[in-house]
């Protein structure tokens, strides 16, 4: 009887310290793994190919292929294929929010897979091949719905953007080999994404505009930063405070507070699109004040900390500019207000888009939105 009863205390701890190490295997990779860091979780069917093209993105610091939104606590790789633990493939993504926004995430994860699709994704067929948005924050989700809301929108699809947008609860890293696997096996893997038919869809879909997949900007040295000698030298002394040093213009005597012609809104510095006058609206604060990003990675967010309340501050991608600051008071759909400064901004009228190399924009003003 003793040893029976040892047999089974230390069987119970055995059990224990499996529980341990699975709740420790879970949680590392729920939170940042630092306070530079925060965290996004997708499914995009198969991980392997999800996780390369995050992975390239500027900004992203690590990719995690595993499993999430099933009801097995470490499934096996050979039992979610099977499609019975309920999760489906995902990656988990640990990104500098300093250098890349959230919004940039998704308008890439959109651009890796059929968001049309609930069925599977290319030739892997099943839920558990299925797209999904797992968010970890009410941020998260505003900005994925909008951003699911804007593709539709968008018209790009004949059949409707319908990828579901659920709240993250677990995520359960792969097995090793399947880590990195584009790096470990590339024959085999450029192989399988060939014969999956991904790309050649992908390519179909948004042909010239497929370059923002994955960091892939065609226009990354097109919106470079001059040098400092030159800026000083183009730029006003206004616009050199703004924008290298931080300064805020006055309210009310600004140039663009009162624009209400159609157009966009372009770093004075390096030109990368940043603003629509179709999100532009009266805030009442004297500065030209809008409910969302033209084009939503150009814009980074960064913890402000020059008051006493924090603030996020708006710079620029490419250029690095201080533009201004975000607030969660603006109006619906997004409850934010872009409130920036005119001084870091340059206004193309919509009749000059096209000569000016913004032709591409200009259905955001043809679509009757």
């Amino acid at each position: 009887m003793k040893t029976s009863l040892s047999f089974i205390f230390i069987v119970n701890l055995g059990l224990l310290a499996l529980n341990i190490s699975a709740e420790t295997k879970q949680q590392s990779t729920v939170t940042a793994k630092s306070v530079n860091e925060s965290v996004a979780t997708f499914a995009g069917g198969c991980f392997w190919c999800t996780e390369s093209d995050f992975e390239k993105l500027p900004g992203v610091k690590e990719v995690i292929s595993g499993f999430s939104g099933g009801h097995v606590a470490n499934p096996s790789y050979e039992a979610v294929s099977m499609g019975s633990t309920g999760h489906v493939e995902s990656v988990q993504v640990y990104y500098d929010p300093k250098l890349i926004s959230y919004e940039a995430l998704l308008d890439a994860f959109w651009r890796m897979i059929n968001p049309t699709d609930n069925e599977g994704q290319f030739v892997d067929r099943g839920n558990q091949y299925r797209p999904l948005i797992f968010y970890h924050t009410d941020e998260q989700k505003e900005q994925a719905e909008r951003s699911r809301q804007l593709l539709n929108e968008s018209k790009r699809y004949k059949a409707p953007v319908n990828t579901e947008i659920r709240k993250f609860e677990s995520f359960y890293p792969a097995e090793e080999y399947h880590q990195d696997y584009y790096k470990k096996n590339p024959i085999r893997y450029k192989y399988y994404r060939f014969r999956s038919g991904r790309d050649q869809y992908l390519e179909k879909t948004w042909g010239d505009d497929l370059h923002l997949k994955a960091g892939h900007e065609k226009t990354g040295t097109q919106y470079s930063k001059p040098a400092d000698d030159v800026l000083r030298k183009t730029l006003t002394p206004l616009q050199y405070q703004v924008t290298q040093e931080e300064a805020t213009e006055p309210p009310f005597k600004n140039a663009y507070w009162e624009e209400k012609r159609d157009g966009i809104y372009v770093d004075v510095v390096t030109g990368e699109p940043l603003f629509s006058s179709r999100d532009k609206y009266d805030s009442g604060t004297g500065w030209p004040s809008f409910s969302r990003p033209l084009v939503p990675e150009n814009i980074i967010k960064k913890e402000d900390v020059l008051l006493i309340i924090p603030r996020t501050e708006v710079r620029s991608r490419y250029g690095d500019s201080h533009l201004g600051h975000v607030f969660t008071d603006g109006p619906k759909p997004t409850g934010l207000r872009y409130c920036m400064n005119s001084a870091a901004l340059r206004f193309i009228p919509v009749e000059e888009m096209e000569a000016a190399g913004y032709g591409k924009y200009l259905g955001e003003f043809q679509s009757g939105k």
